[in-house]
């Protein structure tokens, strides 16, 4: 999976538990990956940005920034971390709240777990070569669509329909970890709902939800 041997196992093994299994592990204190989650997400888009900046120099903020969403977006993590086997290993009490999340969450883990564990060209390389040159193609991932809120606040424009989005903080579900859910109304209907780990994600999905809803 990584392409190496790593030095720290136990960084590794760390990445792998997520925190609706932490009990299992420590009844005294949280023995999980949200830290090396959070740490892994940040390097993940940094090398992103870095990487789409070098292949794309003659298009604008606005697309790098669409295709960068496209990439580390939790659809595209979870079926990539599902096709390099992470849910095979992954230890996790798995429920409708955290399902879409998880595998996602723990591959952002395991690239925390490779720069702790060997270091910034090392990870860059991880995710070069086992992530985005292997799972995926950047021209045809240019022209999927993602920005779903756009295109149905469009939608209601021409069709003289009111669209509204409400979003609020809850807790998710057994995990504990604080997640924005979106409702998407026409005038007072529901018609989409989506989750996220920002309100831009959860309003993003219950667009999505919306335009399958509708047929648009």
């Amino acid at each position: 999976m990584l392409g190496f041997k790593p030095k720290n196992y136990k960084l590794y093994q760390l990445a792998l538990i997520h925190k609706s299994a932490s009990s299992k592990f420590s009844k005294t204190h949280d023995v999980h990956n949200e830290r090396l989650e959070f740490l892994g997400d940040a390097i993940l888009d940094s090398i992103v940005a870095e990487h789409l900046y070098q292949q794309f120099p003659d298009e604008d903020e606005g697309f790098l920034t669409q295709m960068r969403s496209k990439i580390v977006n939790r659809d595209t993590l979870k079926k990539i971390a599902i096709k390099m086997g992470i849910g095979e290993l992954l230890i996790a009490r798995l429920t409708k709240d955290n399902h879409n999340a998880i595998y996602g969450d723990a591959l952002e883990a395991i690239i925390g777990a490779v720069y702790l564990d060997r270091g910034y060209k090392r990870v860059r390389d991880f995710i070069l070569t086992r992530i985005i040159d292997y799972h995926l193609n950047l021209d045809t991932l240019s022209e999927t669509e993602v920005d779903f809120k756009s295109r149905i606040i469009e939608w209601g424009q021409k069709n003289k329909k009111d669209i509204n989005f409400t979003c609020q903080e809850q807790l998710n579900g057994e995990s504990k970890v604080p997640v924005f859910v979106s409702h998407l109304l026409i005038f007072d209907d529901i018609v989409g709902m989506g989750m996220g780990k920002s309100k831009k994600e959860a309003e993003q999905n219950a667009a999505k939800q919306a335009i399958a809803m509708i047929g648009i």
